[in-house]
C-alpha cells in the first residue's frame, strides 16, 4: 500500500511540469502502463488530475482548491510562536514577528525580553515603516515598481540622525536587504535601540512575514547584537520550512556578518 501511495504522489510533481501522456507517466514511475493507468484513474476520481481531450493528463482543479484552502488556513503567528519563544529563551532579547497588510507593517507577535529594560512596541501596532528591520524585509521582497510606488508615497520622519532621510535612500536600503537576505535598524527609530531581522518565506519563496531581535544599548551593543544574526536567520528558516511544509534540510551555516554601515 505504501508503495502505491508513493507512486501516486510521484505523479503530481511530474504533471506540475506540464501535461504528460500515459507512457510518459509509466516511464517516469518505472511501471507498466496498466499500473500507471490505475493510479491516474484513482487520482482523476478525486479531482487531483484531469485527462485532456488529447489523452494527456494534467493537474486537476481540486488540487489547486486544496492548496488554496490550506494556505488560507495557515496561521503564521501560531506556527512561528514556539520558534520565537525558543530563541528568546536562548538569547533573552525582545523578539517581534510582523506582516505587511493594507499598506502597513504590523506586529503580530512579541516575546518580551528577560531584561528589566522593555520596549514599548505592542502587538497590532504599526511599525516605523521607513526604519524598522521587519518593514525593510517585507517591502524589499515586493516587485521593483511596487517598491518605488510605496517609497514615493511615504513620509520620512527624522526619528534620529540615523533615520532614513528620503525615498532614494530607502530604495537603496531595500535593494541591499533584498540582496543580502537580512536587515537592521541600528538606532534609526530610537537611538538607544538596535535590531536585526530575517525573512520568513512561503512555499513559493516570497516573504510572508519578518522576525527580528531588538535590544537597547544598555543591555547589548550593536556589534554584539549583530553576532546573533546567524541564530535569527536559522530561526526564520525553521519557521519558513514549517510554514511552507518543506522537509528540513541541513542547517545552514550563517557566519556572523556585520554591516560596515547602516544606511537606515
Amino acid at each position: 500500500m505504501s508503495q502505491t501511495v508513493d507512486r501516486a504522489l510521484n505523479i503530481l510533481p511530474l504533471l506540475a511540469q506540464g501535461p504528460a501522456d500515459l507512457g510518459q507517466v509509466a516511464d517516469r514511475l518505472g511501471v507498466h502502463k496498466s499500473t500507471a493507468l490505475r493510479l491516474l484513474r484513482t487520482l482523476h476520481e478525486h479531482g487531483l488530475v484531469h485527462r485532456q481531450q488529447d489523452q494527456r493528463y494534467r493537474l486537476g482543479a481540486r488540487l489547486f482548491a486544496l492548496a488554496q484552502e490550506a494556505v488560507e488556513n495557515l496561521d503564521i503567528r501560531e506556527i512561528a510562536h514556539p520558534y520565537l519563544t525558543a530563541l528568546n529563551e536562548r538569547i533573552g532579547h525582545t523578539i517581534h514577528l510582523a506582516v505587511h497588510e493594507e499598506g502597513e507593517v504590523l506586529y503580530i507577535d512579541k516575546v518580551e525580553s528577560r531584561y528589566p529594560v522593555r520596549m514599548y512596541s505592542r502587538i497590532g501596532k504599526p511599525v516605523a515603516i521607513t526604519v524598522a528591520a521587519v518593514a525593510k524585509l517585507l517591502l524589499a521582497d515586493l516587485p521593483e515598481q511596487e517598491r518605488r510606488a510605496i517609497a514615493a508615497k511615504l513620509d520620512y520622519p527624522p526619528y534620529t540622525p540615523r533615520s532614513t532621510p528620503n525615498a532614494a535612500a530607502f530604495l537603496k536600503e531595500l535593494a541591499t536587504v533584498r540582496e543580502q537576505g537580512w536587515a537592521t535598524d541600528l538606532g534609526g527609530h530610537e537611538e538607544s535601540i538596535n535590531c536585526v531581522g530575517a525573512p520568513v518565506r512561503g512555499a513559493d519563496g516570497r516573504v510572508v512575514a519578518a522576525m527580528s531581535v531588538s535590544a537597547p544599548n544598555v543591555v547589548v551593543t550593536a556589534e554584539e547584537l549583530l553576532t546573533l544574526l546567524p541564530q535569527v536567520r536559522r530561526t526564520a528558516d525553521a519557521i519558513s520550512r514549517e510554514y511552507s511544509g518543506t522537509a528540513p534540510g541541513a542547517d545552514r551555516e550563517y557566519p556572523g556578518t556585520a554591516p560596515t554601515k547602516d544606511t537606515a
